[in-house]
This record gives C-alpha cells, structure tokens and sequence, in this order.
C-alpha cells in the first residue's frame, strides 16, 4: 500500500460534483471544493482500505454528501488507522456508516450514469465504475497499467482477483476505454492487453 500515490477522481455536472476514493485530508477537498463553487452529493469508494476512504467521514460530516461502499467491505472501516498515521494522516473518523453500494447501473448525478462493476480480490467489495459516455473506467486496485493488487491485506484472495480480472477482460469494453487505477500511472484497455500479463481471459 503507498497511500501518497492513492488517485481521487472528481466528477461534476453543472453545480454539483461526486468524489471517487477521497483520499487525503477532508479540509483539502473542502478548500477545493469551496474554491471551485461545487456542492458534494456523494463519496463512492473502490473498496474499503484505508488510503481510499479516509477523507470521506469528515467530508459527509462537513457537506451531507452520502457515502457508498460495497457492504462486503464494511468490516474494513477503522483497519489500517496506524498507515494512516504514519503518512500524518489522521484515523478513519469512527460513527458514520457508509451507504451499500449497488451493484448496478446507477445514476450519480442527474443524467450522469455509472454502471458498478463488482470485483473481488484485492479485498471482497472491490468495484470498478464503468462512464460508457465517457469511455473511462475507475478499477481500484484490482489492476493497475503494469500489474495486479495485492491480495496479502484483508479480504484479499489472488484466486477470486484473477476471475474478476477475467470477467472484467470479457467485457470487451473498447479499445480506447481510459482506465484510472486506485494507484500509479493511468492507462486504457488497449494498453492493459499489450503489456499487462494478469489482463485475459481464465
């Protein structure tokens, strides 16, 4: 886990904007937030690991925004506070639950849909989130340019990464599909099947 690599995603229509794994410090996003005069709706989360969610408690307490995360890893919240710590962050804000994520197409803003791709693995309810109008996909850290997430931290499980990896290969999604990581360097589908060996079939 290198926590300081951890990539957020903001997504807006008009005034009103989501945030994809809130990583770093709530008043950060608050300060940005402020300056760009958007209103958070809402926190989705790849999984339930900590560099991923650590901002989004604060950022529900701050703005109302609701928060959704695969169910599967809610016995995640709270483990890993000491990484955080260690990169002067502070522990996960206990005493708000996060809503369960659907998995589903779902409509995150108005007419801004997303469909939520289950990917067990790196932890139980990893997801993707799949924009098929905008040709981007957000995996997480089930599959990285280069790579695969590990599966030694909790809820991994290398043999259920790779089915997912082998269903998420499957469908087809289109060459030029921009793929963003929970980490590192962003990629698309074409590349993911040109250099990157954990990306096929069985």
């Amino acid at each position: 886990m290198a926590p300081e690599f951890t990539n957020s995603v903001l997504v807006f229509c008009g005034d009103d904007c989501v945030i994809f794994d809130a990583w770093g410090r709530a008043d950060d996003w608050m300060r940005l937030l402020k300056s760009r005069g958007l209103n958070l709706k809402a926190i989705y989360s790849t999984h339930g690991h900590p560099d991923h969610i650590v901002a989004a408690p604060d950022l529900v307490f701050a703005t109302g925004a609701r928060w959704f995360l695969n169910s599967a890893d809610f016995g995640l919240l709270g483990w890993g506070n000491e990484i955080l710590q260690e990169f002067g962050l502070k522990p996960i804000t206990p005493g708000i639950v996060p809503d369960a994520l659907v998995v589903d197409k779902i409509e995150i803003l108005p007419n801004v849909f997303v469909d939520v791709i289950s990917m067990p693995g790196h932890s139980m309810g990893s997801v993707a989130f799949y924009f098929a109008n905008m040709g981007l996909c957000l995996v997480g850290d089930s599959i990285f340019s280069d790579s695969v997430g590990r599966t030694d931290l909790p809820g991994g499980d290398m043999h259920l990464l790779q089915q997912s990896i082998s269903r998420f290969y499957s469908l087809n999604l289109p060459d030029y599909t921009t793929v963003i990581p929970g980490h590192g360097d962003i990629t698309t589908i074409q590349n993911l099947k040109e250099t990157n060996p954990w990306f096929k079939l069985g």
